[in-house]
């Protein structure tokens, strides 16, 4: 039986999302790739539940997070079943809906039939009677931005949500959202844009719009997809996700952004720390970011990134050496979601 650590919030730091109520740990679990169907489930299972024991009380899911898609969700819902069910209250649980998830004109996008009809069958997949964030996974040029925010408030009202979030949304469209949303009074407190130091698209006009229209911000792909770690230094080892060539392609590890990777690493060793872990403390810096999403395949990656909370802090000067190298590289996946505004 799971008994989880007495002292689990004790070391890890909480930011408030927002203006709102709602506060989030500094670092949080994102279930996008390690924890599906192709992956071993004791090894997901360890991850969350240590992570849960050291204070990480965020998960954060979507309808397609796998492989294959919905099975990220089925199996935290077998944890959330056989461990975690007495501390759900503890937890804050997000999912999304916006990818493809099944065949026909209704499976994918911002239709109202499509997002509430995802979200039916992600709290099946989960065993739970809510989320505690819903969010619109991806802009929907062709359906009107009321129609897919007027779902998210019927999430709301129909108790299958408690707050709700835009992911990749570009300042335009955030700030639209924003207003639709405040007029229907939907609790919408939180934006997941990708950010990293080498792609830093965010800066400027959607940090701004988050900081006016009193957003949250959590980061995720903070480490370039493991970029901005010691694993892609020397070339890309097999077994890695470029090696695979899905979400992250081969061709981003190219000379000029391993120049960078190299010349930040060097920057993170002079302030004693890994380059994942200077890299979360960077995205951190910014105080619109309320949490840095976090990937990994094994517990061990997870402490790691837990310690970038030993060392928030950057002087002048290494944010200016930062600066030089922190180049975009061309990793915004999702920037098709973003251009629409």
């Amino acid at each position: 039986m799971y008994l989880p650590d007495s002292s689990r919030y004790k070391e890890l730091p909480y930011a408030r999302c927002g203006s709102s109520g709602l506060r989030l740990p500094r670092i949080s679990l994102g279930l996008w790739q390690n924890f599906g169907g192709s992956a071993p489930f004791e090894g997901a299972r360890e991850m969350v539940l240590r992570s849960f024991d050291h204070g990480i009380t965020h998960f954060d899911l979507a309808n397609n997070y796998g492989p294959p898609p919905g099975s990220a969700e089925e199996n935290f819902g077998r944890i959330l079943a056989a461990d975690l069910a007495a501390y759900r209250d503890e937890l804050v649980i997000s999912t999304k809906a916006g990818y493809l998830m099944w065949d026909g004109p209704y499976g994918e996008w911002g239709s109202r039939k499509y997002v509430l009809a995802s979200l039916d069958q992600s709290l099946r997949r989960m065993g739970l009677e809510y989320v505690d964030i819903f969010y619109s996974h991806r802009y929907d040029p062709n359906t009107p931005l009321e129609e897919t925010m007027g779902a998210l408030d019927t999430a709301v009202r129909s108790g299958r949500a408690l707050y709700v979030g835009i992911s990749s949304y570009g300042p335009e469209k955030t700030r639209a959202a924003a207003a639709i949303l405040r007029d229907l009074k939907t609790p919408f407190i939180i934006h997941q844009p990708s950010y990293s130091m080498l792609n830093r698209w965010i800066e400027g006009e959607l940090l701004d719009v988050l900081k006016e229209e009193g957003l949250g911000c959590i980061a995720f792909s903070p480490l370039a997809q493991g970029l901005l770690t010691a694993k892609y230094l020397k070339g890309v080892p097999s077994g890695s996700r470029a090696a695979e060539n899905g979400s992250f392609q081969k061709r981003l590890v190219n000379e000029k952004n391993l120049e960078s990777v190299r010349a930040l690493d060097r920057i993170a060793q002079q302030r004693g720390q890994s380059l994942a872990q200077m890299a979360i403390a960077w995205v951190l810096r910014k105080p619109e970011v309320t949490s840095a999403l976090i990937g990994a395949s094994r517990w061990t990656q997870i402490a790691e990134c837990l310690g970038a909370l030993k060392n928030l802090k950057f002087s002048d000067d290494e944010l200016a050496q930062i600066d030089r190298h922190a180049l975009d590289g061309g990793l915004n996946i999702w920037s098709e979601s973003s251009a629409h505004g």
